[in-house]
This record gives structure tokens, sequence and C-alpha cells, in this order.
């Protein structure tokens, strides 16, 4: 079968992830993509989003959220990084599994004598440090499976960006594995741009397909593609309130003593809360709010919520 080849220069996230939904649900081809995105967080399908993400960090350093299809961990995503996506058609779910598609990416490494490898995790790493999170998702008999490659990343975003305390957080959602990473670009033997790492991976794996072709999106597929985004990938219920239930616990010091509270949060919007320290008349004000801090701006205890509900 012809494996139709995508390297696209678009840099929004909630594009280049509808992009991904929209050529595996409705194509029939297989397709392998180059791309990168600005800098985000990408959460899993099956993750609390605010659990993710250190949110002042995010949100001082103009660092967008946003939701993949796919399960697995937390990555990061900027123009230094690299992202590779295969969607293939097969006749059994269970022919296909993480190393079918991780093998072409590591052998091209090899060729720019990265000793990369992978693990009996999801990741590819090198040095005992990892370079690459992949995850994959089942659509019928379609099977979307992708991966960054940390090529020169800041990797003072990365960290500073998932930064999270855990403890505020009770839920039963997909937990990211935090694990030391690195740059690729540091371990090559002759300096590349990451542009000419990206059009080196892509023309080198291409290279396994026994029958390929270039594909360029069509006007058709690029207003199917932005009204996906729109509807869904950059909407805050898909962002945020996709995330599984989950109880927020937060204890924080004021000029009147100690407040506590302990928050239900259904779909991104909180529920119940017990509170120690607060006044009734401002926990009124919570109930029935999305867990968003832009909800809380425009109250008087607006700086005394930030801190206690984030």
């Amino acid at each position: 079968m012809i494996t139709f080849c995508l390297k696209h220069s678009e840099l929004d996230p909630w594009f280049n992830l509808a992009a991904e939904e929209y050529l595996l649900k409705n194509l029939t081809e297989d397709f392998f993509i180059i791309w990168r995105s600005e800098r985000s967080i990408v959460v899993g399908k099956h993750q609390n989003a605010l659990a993710e993400i250190n949110h002042e960090f995010v949100r001082n350093n103009d660092i967008h959220v946003a939701r993949r299809l796919s399960g697995g961990g937390t990555v990061f995503h900027d123009p230094g990084n690299v992202n590779f996506t295969f969607i293939r058609t097969v006749k059994e779910i269970s022919e296909v599994n993480f190393k079918i598609f991780t093998q072409p990416i590591v052998q091209s490494l090899q060729k720019l004598g990265v000793d990369a490898y992978t693990t009996g995790r999801n990741d590819l790493m090198l040095d005992g440090k990892k370079i690459s999170g992949n995850a994959e998702h089942v659509y019928k008999k379609r099977v979307l499976h992708h991966g960054t490659l940390l090529f020169n990343s800041d990797l003072s975003k990365l960290k500073g960006a998932l930064q999270v305390d855990l403890s505020r957080f009770e839920d039963k959602s997909v937990q990211s594995n935090r694990s030391p990473v690195t740059n690729i670009s540091g371990y090559l033997k002759e300096p590349m741009t990451v542009e000419e790492f990206s059009d080196f991976i892509f023309g080198d794996v291409q290279n396994t397909f026994q029958e390929k072709k270039t594909y360029e999106l069509t006007e058709q597929d690029i207003a199917a593609i932005e009204a996906l985004r729109d509807e869904k990938y950059v909407t805050w219920d898909w962002v945020y309130g996709y995330s599984p239930k989950y109880i927020f616990r937060n204890t924080i010091s004021s000029f009147s003593g100690e407040i506590k509270i302990e928050m239900s949060v259904i779909k991104g919007v909180i529920q119940e809360i017990k509170t120690e320290g607060l006044l009734p008349g401002i926990s009124a004000k919570i109930i029935g709010k999305r867990h968003r801090m832009e909800d809380f701006q425009d109250l008087p205890e607006a700086g005394l919520l930030q801190k206690l509900l984030f």
C-alpha cells in the first residue's frame, strides 16, 4: 500500500493535533508526517490537565496547553522539537506495536551517529535520558502512532512547565512519568539545524516504505482541520473539561490565618467544597464555576482565590 508522506510548516499545536485526527478518521491511506509546534504542553487524552502543568509558569511564559487524541503522558513541544506521526490501516490491531513505528526512527538517528534505543516503556532514550515520548490511538482498523524528538528544545521551559505539586490532586487519571531528558543536537558528530534534522528524518524514513508519495493538504483538508481545531481542540471543554473527576486540596497562609480548601471537580466544574478559614460568602462564589483562573478574575477576592485554587 502507498504511504503518503507529509511535512508541513504549520506551528499551531491545536491545528496539528486536529490534522492527525482528520487524516486518521476521514482518509483511508497510510501516512507518515513530520511536524513541529509552537511552545506547548500536550497532555494525554485521559490525563488531568491542571495536575500536569505548572499553571503560573505556563501562563507567564506564553506556553500553550493542548490535549491530544492518544493516551499516555504529557509531552513538551517547541520549534526545537520534531514530531513524527504514522497512520496505518491494519488487518488486525494485534499486528501493531510501538517498536514497528519507533524502529525506523531509531535507525535514522543511528545513521547520524546518535546511539538511541528503545525501552520496555514507550520512550526513546539516549545516554540514559529520554529524547522521545510516544503514544498511540486506535480508530476502527486504523492506528495512529506519534512521538516527539527533542532536538534542541528549551529544556528549562520544559522543566518549569511540568514542575507540579501532585500532592494537591487526587484522581484516577493517567500520571506522567517525570524522566530526565536531553537534546539530540548535543550528541551529533556534525552540527545540524533543526530544519536539516527534520528534513533528514523525513527523507530517511520515507526510504523504508516500498511505495510512497508526497502529500500536501488540500484546501478542503485545511478547511476541515481548521473547523475541528476551532470546534474541539482549542476549546476549554476539551483541554481542561475532558479531565476525569478529581479532588483538589490546598492550604495557604493569609493575614487572618491559615486557609484550607478541598473541592470536588467534575468535567472541570467545581461541584462541592469544604473550607476552613474562608468566609462563607466567598465559598459560595466558588461553587459551580470552572476550575479556571479567568473565571475568578472579576471577583474582589481574585488575588486570594488565585493562590488558593491554583
